[in-house]
């Protein structure tokens, strides 16, 4: 097969399309001819060289894919060959076949292309394992998503928004908080000019928002912590502000308020089964109802992937950015 491998660490330049032995599924797990993989920002730190895939994991970027079941490995049931589906991956997307934990499959959801279908498994299980597994939004409650516009945060919009809440976001610029809007958010601010907390303050009447999903880190934590409502969750799932901050814990304390911060391409085979599982039965009727759909900017060749790391790191799409393979 081919595959994107990374000889070194670099820039986009430092992706290139190269012969790789083919995978040879183990115990539990099947092979997948791929037709799609999605690009994440995990993907970006894994050519930067400041992330590395999980122990077992596949050398190769790409966290999720959609495609065709090749082949079963042992002790696999409830698949068959054929089967179109999709997978959370803890590697190897950006290739031509890729071997995945039974697990971590999922089929393709009705009314989705294979391709499309691509753009779904890590945004849906990320998403729905911490604002409803971890940080239990209810209907009626507010949530603040950072980074509407990204494929987590359009997936958290219409999520939010199926289960009753109210939905504000954070985006750079009119073009991308329009498409927020048309996704279901109610409270629209433009991060580049508006201070998120005084705004999310004003548009709940001082009461704050009780689920904040953070993608900053640092930068933000003190304003999260101040945006929050009383009893309000905080979740913080990226670090593109920095890693170190300052807690209040006195805030925290007289909101009595809770902070949890989490990753999914580390977590045991056995856990991300069970948030697979839960998507399973809670997203994809949704999904087959429309009321949530994927959001795709682009399609490029699996090939020019460096192409789609470009993207990702210029921030200027919406949604996801998917190769085809």
């Amino acid at each position: 097969m081919y595959a994107i491998t990374i000889p070194e660490p670099g820039g986009p330049e430092a992706l290139i399309w190269a012969e790789a032995p083919d995978p040879v599924p183990g115990e539990g797990e099947v092979l997948v001819e791929v037709a799609a993989a999605a690009v994440n920002r995990a993907d970006v730190l894994q050519r930067q060289g400041f992330y590395n895939p999980p122990p077992g994991a596949s050398p190769y970027p790409g966290l999720e894919c959609s495609g065709r079941i090749a082949a079963l490995g042992p002790g696999v049931s409830g698949w068959s060959v054929g089967d179109e589906v999709c997978a959370l991956l803890g590697g190897g997307g950006y290739a031509q076949k890729v071997a995945v934990p039974a697990g971590q499959l999922l089929p393709v959801p009705e009314g989705v292309d294979l391709v499309t279908a691509a753009a779904l498994p890590e945004v849906a299980c990320t998403v729905w394992s911490n604002v409803f597994m971890v940080s239990h939004l209810r209907p009626g409650e507010t949530l603040l998503v950072h980074g509407g516009g990204s494929g987590i945060g359009t997936m958290a919009i219409q999520l939010g928004k199926a289960v009753g809440a109210k939905v504000a976001v954070t985006a750079g610029g009119p073009a991308k908080l329009e498409r927020c809007a048309e996704l279901g958010a109610d409270i629209l601010i433009d991060y580049r000019e508006q201070d998120f907390v005084d705004e999310v303050l004003k548009a709940t009447g001082g009461v704050g928002a009780d689920v904040i999903l953070d993608i900053m880190g640092a930068k933000y934590l003190e304003r999260n912590v101040r945006a929050l409502a009383v009893n309000g969750r905080l979740a913080i799932i990226g670090l593109q502000g920095g890693a170190k901050g300052e807690l209040n814990l006195g805030a925290l304390l007289t909101k009595r308020a809770a902070v949890t911060a989490t990753s999914l391409r580390g977590r045991p085979a056995s856990e991300k089964a069970t948030i697979v599982a839960a998507v399973r039965e809670h997203v994809w009727p949704l999904i087959a109802r429309g009321q949530v759909r994927p959001v795709v900017d682009r399609t490029l060749p699996l090939a020019d992937a460096a192409e789609g790391h470009r993207v990702l790191e210029a921030s200027s799409h919406v949604g996801k950015v998917l190769l085809t393979a």
